[in-house]
């Protein structure tokens, strides 16, 4: 099963998914755990490149090539192989970041980024994608307070309100694959409420 994780910045994903993951360890699963842009030797390298503080001139459409070449590695180097032998994938971030930062973020066409995505994921959907949903403020807090602010934190407010904004688009659009959860409850609360929808899902597709 492949399940990813989404949600503007500062909302906890980098520390709900690996608790995720560890759950699902003590039930016997075989568990992946990955990340986007990097999860390869290659893609680790584009991500230095699109984080940096100093390439802030870095253009969209140059962002977008690199974050679709760092994905195209990551799902044929990693997910794919990990999904054939039966194992369970969990990817902070995927194409949905895509969607929602250069779709909605930048402006630029999402029909256009969607055939562009198709060609770098081979045409691979997540199964199940959690949305932890944050205010932007808040999340931004989040995010100074921990010191890991990079170039993508530091565009303006209303680029990140625009991001939210998608993200909800996105998943009325397949309700059947997202999951929204307050990701502005405590850890603890934000944890189980993951354990339960991704439980549910595991459930149903073994059926």
């Amino acid at each position: 099963m492949f399940i990813t994780f989404e949600g503007p910045e500062g909302s906890g994903k980098s520390s709900q998914l690996p608790a995720l993951a560890e759950f699902l360890e003590t039930l016997g699963y075989k568990v992946v755990r990955t990340r986007e842009p990097g999860g390869t030797k290659i893609g680790d390298q584009i991500r230095e490149v699109l984080v940096r503080m100093e390439n802030a001139e870095l253009h969209p459409r140059t962002e977008i090539l690199l974050f679709l070449a760092a994905r195209a590695q990551l799902v044929e180097e990693l997910i794919i192989p990990s999904l054939e032998e039966g194992k369970v994938v969990l990817c902070d971030r995927y194409g949905d970041s895509t969607l929602a930062y250069q779709g909605y973020g930048h402006g630029l066409d999402l029909d256009r980024l969607r055939s562009m995505l198709q060609f770098a994921t081979a045409g691979l959907k997540p199964d199940l994608t959690i949305l932890l949903d944050v205010d932007v403020l808040t999340g931004l807090k989040r995010k100074k307070a921990k010191d890991e602010w990079n170039r993508l934190d530091a565009f303006e407010l209303s680029f990140h309100e625009r991001v939210r904004n998608g993200y909800h688009e996105l998943a009325a659009e397949e309700p059947e694959r997202w999951r929204i959860v307050d990701a502005s409850e405590s850890a603890e609360c934000v944890q189980s409420e993951i354990r339960k929808l991704v439980l549910q899902t595991l459930e149903n597709k073994s059926v």
